[in-house]
């Protein structure tokens, strides 16, 4: 099985994630961002990964496991309300994960989380990136426009591009 996935790692190409996740779709994601942190006070950050990084493929690193890396990488976890969620979509594994700082996490719990990423799973796996992306992004709002509704000074901490990696 570990051969299996290092073979499809290592075989897809890099611009085969603008083939899923093409530049237009790339515009709705960040406008979908922007506008859901201008109804709340968390930070959201979308990260879709093709290839893993070789080092980490041949340890066998889950996408769990790379997606709390990149929640410290990116400084997710560096936000003033501890409010940052980061979105993990890695696509040749056809995993998403959801890692989200502690303010936020302790009001919604994990259940709320891997429910979220389950419906993106069965989304993607009907083809429909788009549709499972936007829809996430929506939950998510509504659950941190509940726990940190927006107030008077919300500064944008994380960029709301989605990062192709």
């Amino acid at each position: 099985m570990q051969l299996k996935r290092i073979f499809r790692h290592l075989i897809l190409p890099h611009w085969w994630v603008r083939r899923v996740f093409p530049p237009d779709l790339l515009r709705r994601v960040e406008q979908a961002i922007t506008a859901s942190e201008s109804a709340h006070r968390g930070e959201l950050r979308v990260v879709v990964e093709g290839n893993l990084p070789l080092p980490g493929l041949l340890r066998g690193q889950s996408a769990r496991a790379r997606a709390i890396e990149l929640f410290s990488q990116l400084r997710v976890w560096d936000t003033a309300e501890n409010s940052g969620v980061l979105i993990y979509l890695q696509l040749i594994d056809r995993r998403v994960e959801i890692v989200a700082d502690r303010g936020i996490d302790a009001r919604v719990g994990q259940e709320f989380w891997d429910g979220v990423c389950r419906q993106m799973e069965g989304a993607f796996r009907a083809g429909d990136f788009a549709e499972g992306t936007l829809r996430a992004l929506t939950a998510i709002t509504e659950a941190l426009r509940t726990h940190f509704p927006a107030s008077g000074g919300n500064p944008n901490e994380l960029t709301d591009a989605p990062l192709l990696l």
